[in-house]
């Protein structure tokens, strides 16, 4: 299949770049597929659309502020986005900034503490702007007050409300991206829903920022396909396929969701239980990173 089969036109005016001030009073295109028709309404209309006894299931991971802003020591601007922690105060990291090799030394902007300032020093290069990082002292400590929360590239304006940029139901930290989707949900949203008799569960897929990385090969079945860390738990999955096996619809909220449930079912006859690093060609056994 050809990359080309998939290009669009996307009017660049139509991407909002704001957040509605109610996050439900956002607007929900519903396709029905037995007759093809489409139809234009009201995200809080969803409730219309879900049964007693469905299952939705949502990705319950929380971005954290992974934009980091440093100096080298001859001054040069550094841009650090964090990817994937790793033992020993490391990380890998995407890295932007000339002459970024072993053993630089990166001064992070507005790291100054009464403890003392934090620096990033280049321990290994990997493909392209990929870099192993290690800081001088827990990043976890800090990171809140020196980082900043990633956007889309397809976002251009200031987020004035980083929360705008959390689902309502996010709890673990390690997203450097959010599982959009989901940011539609409030909080009564889901107690109607549960109130229908919808049931509401969660997996946990920390979205990484190459899920914005273009397809750039010519055919598809070319293109590298980044692994991610993904966790459903034993008991998750055991609700999510007696559901299914009492007839129950496995309602998907957005992509990073999907490719959770889809990687654990291509595994095994129904869903699998615990996942931890995953790609789609891992699910249709192509590689392994288990």
């Amino acid at each position: 299949m050809k990359t080309s089969e998939f290009q669009y036109e996307l009017p660049q005016e139509l991407i909002a770049q704001t957040p509605l001030a109610q996050r439900d009073a956002s607007r929900l295109l519903v396709f029905e597929r037995k007759n093809g028709r489409i139809a234009h309404q009201q995200f809080t209309d969803i409730i219309d659309h879900l049964h007693p006894g469905d299952v939705l299931v949502v990705n319950d991971s929380r971005v954290i502020p992974a934009r980091l802003y440093g100096r080298k020591p001859t001054g040069g601007k550094v841009e650090i986005l964090l990817l994937e922690e790793q033992p020993d105060q490391t990380w890998k990291a995407l890295v932007g900034g000339k002459k970024v090799g072993v053993g630089t030394e990166i001064v992070i902007e507005n790291g100054n503490s009464p403890q003392s300032e934090l620096l990033a020093s280049v321990t290994a290069v990997l493909d392209g702007p990929q870099r192993i990082i290690q800081f001088n002292r827990p990043i976890w400590d800090v990171l809140y007050d020196v980082g900043h929360t990633p956007l889309p590239p397809y976002i251009h304006t200031h987020l004035d409300d980083p929360e705008r940029y959390q689902t309502v139901y996010s709890r673990p930290e390690g997203s450097a991206a959010a599982p959009t989707a989901g940011l539609h949900f409030t909080g009564d949203l889901l107690l109607a829903l549960r109130d229908k008799g919808v049931i509401f569960e969660t997996v946990t897929l920390h979205v990484g920022l190459d899920t914005f990385k273009p397809v750039e090969s010519e055919l598809i079945a070319d293109h590298h396909i980044h692994t991610e860390w993904a966790r459903l738990s034993t008991e998750t999955a055991k609700r999510i396929n007696e559901a299914k096996l009492a007839g129950g619809r496995i309602i998907a909220v957005g992509t990073t969701t999907m490719r959770t449930l889809e990687t654990a079912a291509l595994r095994s006859a129904g869903i699998n239980t615990t996942l931890r690093n995953i790609s789609y060609r891992d699910a249709i056994g192509e590689t392994s990173n288990m």
